[in-house]
């Protein structure tokens, strides 16, 4: 059984207050377990898949439940790409 690795380039800034690494550590640990969830798609478009979601809370105030959010952002994405893929005629 081949193991697919997400690849490692979600953005952290060296000045990133401590709070900030931790989301950016969770949103890591959402795109693995989304290429795992996903393994017909390729990791580069789980990757940006998440990074497009995170994108979208990146103005928000209240910071503790951006990774749950990106992460039922990104499988809504996610699912509604392969419903249409697999509707999709051959």
């Amino acid at each position: 059984m081949h193991t697919r690795q997400a690849p490692d380039t979600v953005n952290t800034a060296d000045d990133d207050p401590p709070g900030r690494r931790d989301e950016h550590d969770a949103v890591r640990d959402v795109v693995s377990r989304l290429v795992a969830a996903y393994d017909s798609v390729d990791a580069a478009t789980v990757e940006a898949t998440v990074g497009e979601a995170h994108d979208a809370f990146r103005q928000a105030r209240v910071r503790a439940f951006v990774p749950i959010l990106v992460e039922r952002r990104a499988r809504a994405v996610l699912d509604a790409a392969a419903r249409h893929a697999s509707s999709a005629p051959p």
